[in-house]
């Protein structure tokens, strides 16, 4: 038996959960999420909590029903609260700005990079922090990850993009003359 699976999902007063068939809509006041289930799995809403359970015990099933439920908690969230991800740039000469849409990054390059962000993501540039949020949990991820490929940090002077939880494991550089 799942432990994640069989947790019940609270659903906050300003939510609204609708099941079509294999389509659960979730709306709350962030934004509007949908996920398509997969047969055999069974979602019940009962009052202010959703239930998720499967048909069979089947090792295909006990594994997608803790994700199932954990990403039914994820829309749950995301349209109440969002998500956030911080990003931190590192190197002289390192900027970032957000234009419109638009992530717009100096990173050392003889161009910028101009990152549209995903529909549904905003980005918020403070000093050497860059803050994404969005209610997609996965896409927030996503949008974080494609911004950190443009330049990963590197370990010996630490320059680059990091997550701002990420720890860097430095390396020592080259030791001057050896005596041989």
């Amino acid at each position: 038996m799942s432990r994640i699976g069989k947790q019940i999902v609270n659903i906050p007063e300003k939510v609204e959960v609708k099941i079509d068939g294999n389509l659960i809509s979730v709306k709350g006041p962030k934004g509007n999420l949908q996920y398509e289930k997969n047969n055999g799995i069974n979602v019940v809403i009962e009052g202010k909590e959703l239930k998720v359970t499967i048909d069979e015990s089947t090792n295909k099933l006990k594994s997608l029903w803790g994700l199932s439920r954990t990403l039914i908690n994820n829309m749950v969230v995301g349209v109440t609260e969002g998500f956030t991800r911080n990003l931190e740039f590192n190197g002289v000469g390192y900027k970032a700005a957000v234009q419109g849409k638009t992530l717009v990054l100096n990173l050392g390059y003889s161009h910028p990079i101009e990152y549209v962000l995903p529909e549904g993501i905003e980005a918020k540039v403070v000093k050497n922090t860059i803050s994404l949020s969005g209610c997609d949990k996965s896409l927030v991820g996503f949008a974080a990850a494609k911004v950190r490929s443009f330049r990963p940090p590197e370990p010996y002077k630490g320059k680059g993009i990091k997550y701002d939880d990420e720890r860097i494991i430095r390396k020592a550089g080259k030791t001057g003359g050896k005596a041989g």
